[in-house]
């Protein structure tokens, strides 16, 4: 069989989601289980457009080996030299060239003819070439550009040196029919694209990114871009997951294959969903708390009988784990350790240990410990990496006839203890006034959601909020069989990012 080569660009598209942003450790974090995935290209950012963006890429260049690294560029000298210095560390480094392509984008935002950008895209391609073999260039809205035009953009750099031309559905708007017929289009009549490979980008505006990138393969493309969970700008980014369970499940239709290790998939999804914030929808496809649940007596039936009935994936094959109780308060370090294997976490002794007294502590709490209580577990020791202020006591009074009374301690940057009270409204308002009395940072909270993690009165809660600071927006999660503490958790994650980035925005100036 073909191979279809998986581009993931969860953590340049992905991360210009609203409301997602991830520093350094996170996105190396991500990037590490996207090559432990088997993607074969990670975008890794867009240098130009920050300097902690350009840190970041640069990070991922020198640290992973297998993959190949790319960082995309806008066709202009700077970009493309920016580009350069942060991948030139790879392994394997690519420069992502792209640049408007629709009469729509042209007249009302590049306000430049047709000649004026294949001159530019031809130029920057070939800049580009002269720092490595690898270059990708992109007509963005290419969905909605005069074909013909197109064509003659693609050819013209393709001569400058390009190696992959990939063609985006910039806004979503196209339907299977069409984009399947640009595709083929772009195979009859671009006379050297045999000298390049033909890759797709599509976006979710209208429900039909995987359809899209699937019909687009269909017809000959032979690189897929595509984000963990579907992330991305506006409503999102063809989903990996999707494309790749789609591409095994049907071979009889596509007969293509991935390097996708398709056991890593669950893993992957929880990691991105922890990190960006974005709690995973439970019909969402392969990766939702529903995807391999059946509620209807006549499936349950079925399933029982023969789970090919209704299941045309086996939850393994995708990393889902196959048991749901295993651990209690009597289980040792051991048997802790190795169920975290087999949900696909690798941790440093240090990690381990914190996180396995948390896990006593839970058990103490809790008569049986699910797989989902452990991944809350591992996610607090993940969220625990960048802590400038860390929770250590919350204590608060309400009541309908009392006032909501909060008394919090933190551990400041240099160890010292500071505490504080409020009154609030509520119980988490007065925790949350008792906080910012200490850390003295303005900030708006914008969004405040809570849920359980398992079923049962003593169940984990989980909460997630996103703050405003000075225009930007940074999430918090935090988890506990308390709920005014994960909410207190959560509120102090959001901090410590906002802390964090502010810190970082120093050091670069």
């Amino acid at each position: 069989m073909e191979k279809v080569i998986v581009f993931d660009t969860t953590l340049r598209d992905g991360e210009q989601a609203a409301g997602a942003s991830l520093n350094f450790q996170e996105k190396l974090e991500i990037a590490k289980q996207l090559d432990k995935l088997g993607v074969d290209v990670i975008e890794a950012g867009f240098p130009m457009s920050s300097p902690g963006d350009f840190e970041a890429v640069c990070l991922i260049a020198r640290e992973l080996r297998r993959p190949t690294i790319c960082a995309l560029a806008s066709a202009n000298v700077e970009a493309i030299d920016k580009a350069w210095e942060a991948v030139k560390e790879a392994e394997h480094p690519r420069i992502h060239v792209f640049i408007s392509a629709s009469d729509i984008h042209l007249a009302h935002q590049l306000k430049k003819s047709r000649d004026e950008i294949l001159k530019m895209a031809q130029e920057m391609v070939a800049r580009a070439k002269n720092y490595l073999d690898d270059v990708e260039f992109s007509p963005m809205d290419a969905s909605r550009a005069d074909p013909a035009y197109i064509y003659q953009i693609l050819e013209a750099v393709i001569k400058a040196g390009a190696t992959t031309v990939n063609i985006p559905d910039t806004v979503g708007y196209a339907t299977p029919q069409e984009f399947g017929a640009l595709i083929q289009g772009i195979l009859d009549n671009v006379p050297n694209i045999d000298k390049a490979v033909v890759s797709v980008h599509c976006h979710d505006d209208l429900g039909l990114a995987v359809a899209n990138s699937l019909e687009a393969v269909r017809v000959g493309a032979r690189q897929i871009e595509c984000t963990i969970n579907g992330i991305g700008e506006r409503a999102g980014n063809a989903s990996l997951e999707e494309i790749v369970m789609a591409l095994k499940t049907r071979q009889d239709i596509f007969n293509l294959t991935t390097s996708i290790d398709t056991t890593q998939i669950y893993r992957t999804s929880r990691l991105v969903s922890e990190l960006t914030g974005f709690p995973i929808q439970p019909n969402k496809a392969i990766v939702g708390a529903n995807a391999f649940r059946h509620q209807s007596g006549i499936h349950q039936d079925g399933v029982l009988k023969k789970a090919i009935t209704y299941e045309i994936i086996d939850p393994k094959s995708v990393g889902i784990p196959s048991s749901a109780l295993v651990l209690s308060k009597l289980s040792g370090r051991h048997a802790f350790k190795e169920r975290l294997s087999e949900l696909g976490y690798t941790l440093s002794e240090e990690a381990l240990n914190r996180a396995f007294q948390g896990f006593k502590k839970l058990a103490d709490k809790k008569k049986e410990i699910t797989d989902r209580d452990i991944e809350s577990l591992i996610a607090e020791e993940l969220r625990t990496i960048t802590e400038v202020y860390h929770l250590d006591h919350v204590e608060v009074s309400c009541g309908d006839h009392s006032l909501p009374t909060a008394t919090v301690r933190l551990i400041g940057p240099n160890g010292q203890s500071l505490a504080d009270a409020a009154l609030g409204t509520g119980p988490v308002d007065a925790v949350y006034k008792a906080i910012n009395r200490i850390v003295g940072i303005p900030n708006k909270l914008t969004e405040f959601t809570v849920k359980s993690v398992t079923e049962g009165i003593d169940a984990i809660g989980e909460v997630l909020i996103r703050i405003e600071s000075e225009g930007v927006t940074y999430t918090g999660r935090g988890a506990s069989t308390d709920i005014i503490v994960a909410s207190a958790k959560a509120y102090m994650n959001a901090l410590n990012r906002l802390l964090a980035s502010k810190a970082g925005k120093k050091g670069e100036s």
